[in-house]
């Protein structure tokens, strides 16, 4: 279970939530409780386990990764949140609201204003422009047309699509169709975004921009957003917290770094194996504190090693800043190595 924030601080809250597949789901949960695993369950009733006692807390304005491989219930778990799924037991509380307790009028409602949702195949209407695309949600939501035009432009500027307002989704490439896609969200203004697979079908580099643009946003949007990947370095790259799932169960939940220099178990030794570590390793875990001589070029204690390492070839210090952008460290080519080489055999410890 994942216990990480008071109640106050967090935006989505599951207990306990188990989805079983199948007519008769009520006789399939008995034998899971019973300590059946999902291939035996799925052998013995036909009924397929997609979740199975998932307990998390997402904290608000946090980027919380789920990931797992394909089957995990990852994208099982996220459409829960927003109940396009109900699940077959569990509980589940988002913004201080018991979702699985709303009449259908007030989950219209709380779908329309609480919470956004980017998908994978970008969902968007060939027929409309990209402004009207991007318009699409407040409209259903009932927002005036000049009103919901104005807003819908805001995020075609935001996500750099100035220019493309009038051109059709066929126009677009896949990675302008994603960004429509997230301005569309944006626009909805909730405090809530689900992103399933939502950069899983682009190019790699056009993924890695996505992921750019998407951390960059989020600086000064400080939305809540929930992310699905298949992918552990996209989750390293742009998570606060990750949740690795298998067989619709969690296996680990943590900081990214913790995950990686600390996996729960085999499943995840598997995962971590060869993933970038500089991407996991925050230069505030390893850095040298205190008052030192102000140093030529800084970065937030937040920055990961792969951030400072192209530094080095210009300084040997680079400094770390608190979020007041006050100097409280530094560090240097020499840790970062150390670091590197502690958790990856491969790499020389230097003398």
């Amino acid at each position: 279970m994942d216990t990480n924030g008071t109640t106050a601080d967090l935006a989505i809250t599951m207990r306990g939530v188990t989805k079983i597949f199948g007519p008769a789901p009520e006789t399939a949960l008995a034998l899971l409780t019973k300590g059946k695993s999902k291939t035996e369950v799925q052998a013995e009733t036909n009924h397929v386990v997609g979740l199975d006692d998932v307990s998390l807390d997402i904290e608000r304005g946090q980027i919380f990764v789920v990931m797992g491989l394909s089957g995990s219930g990852k994208s099982t778990l996220i459409r829960h949140v927003n109940r396009l799924i109900d699940p077959t037991a569990g509980k589940i509380v988002v913004n201080g609201e018991d979702v699985l307790s709303m009449s259908l009028d007030q989950l219209r409602t709380f779908r329309r204003t609480s919470i956004a949702m980017v998908f994978q195949k970008f969902g968007l209407l060939p027929h409309r422009s990209v402004l009207s695309n991007v318009a699409y949600g407040l409209e259903i939501r009932g927002v005036g047309k000049a009103e919901r035009l104005e807003r819908a432009a805001h995020w075609v500027e935001v996500v750099g699509l100035s220019g493309y307002e009038r051109s059709r989704p066929r126009q677009l490439s896949g990675g302008q169709q994603q960004r429509v896609g997230l301005a569309r969200a944006l626009a909805m203004d909730t405090d809530i975004l689900l992103m399933d697979e939502a950069f899983s079908a682009l190019d790699p580099l056009i993924r890695s921009g996505m992921q750019e643009q998407l951390i960059e946003l989020q600086s000064s949007l400080n939305k809540t957003i929930l992310f699905i990947t298949h992918d552990f370095d996209e989750a390293l790259k742009i998570g606060n917290r990750i949740a690795v799932l298998k067989d619709g169960a969690v296996q680990q939940v943590g900081k990214p770094e913790e995950i990686v220099l600390n996996p729960a178990n085999a499943h995840i030794e598997e995962f971590v194996r060869d993933v970038n570590k500089a991407r996991a390793i925050h230069v505030r875990t390893i850095m040298e504190k205190g008052a030192f001589e102000p140093c030529e070029h800084t970065v937030p204690m937040d920055a990961r090693c792969e951030d400072v390492l192209p530094w080095f070839a210009e300084h040997q210090w680079v400094g770390v800043t608190n979020a007041d952008g006050g100097q409280i460290g530094r560090v240097s080519a020499r840790q970062v190595i150390r670091a590197l080489a502690k958790y990856s055999p491969d790499v020389a410890d230097p003398v």
